[in-house]
């Protein structure tokens, strides 16, 4: 086993585990509100808030990407167990889709006519005037890579445990601060 984390890498891991859990917990419940009406107006911030969540996350992964390439670069090329490869693919695969889960919500929110600010500073372009059926496209993408997503978490909370029971020290380096 190798030795510890960066911490950087461990703080990054668990805040954007953190955020993901959010995600997923404020879009089921931003989509039980009502509609935007004149009585009900406070629809906007839940969804704005969810906006500027998801394109930190994106950056984040981006930032973690970019991690695992360098530290995989600096590395010597040792033969790698079949547990390690698998590793390497769940966090390809993890990555991949918080890409594919941000992207998609915020092309879905552009083509939606609401805009997207990111932390109610930068405003984000929006890609043409309000287009129905291309905002239900990647409104649809959205969904679906969503819940590919919360699969593959479910298979990486499993590995955790799997290694805890083991007792192989992999999961001590993931909370070693």
């Amino acid at each position: 086993m190798e030795g510890p984390l960066p911490k950087s890498k461990v703080v990054l891991h668990w805040l954007t585990a953190a955020a993901v859990f959010f995600l997923f917990v404020s879009s089921w419940w931003m989509l039980a509100l009502p509609l935007p009406s004149e009585n009900f107006t406070y629809r906007e911030l839940p969804f704005q808030l969810h906006k500027n969540i998801g394109i930190t996350v994106l950056i984040v992964v981006i930032v973690m990407i970019t991690m695992r390439i360098k530290s995989k670069m600096n590395k010597p090329q040792l033969a790698r167990t079949r547990l390690e490869k698998l590793a390497d693919l769940d966090h390809m695969l993890t990555y991949f889709l918080i890409t594919a889960c941000c992207l998609s919500g915020y092309l879905s929110s552009s083509f939606s006519g609401w805009e997207t600010t990111w932390w109610w500073l930068v405003n984000f372009p929006t890609w043409s005037e309000e287009d129905e059926v291309l905002n239900i496209l990647f409104s649809d993408i959205h969904m679906w890579t969503c819940w590919a997503l919360l699969a593959v978490i479910a298979l990486h909370i499993g590995a955790a445990l799997y290694h805890t029971f083991r007792n192989d020290e992999a999961i001590i380096k993931m909370f070693r601060l």
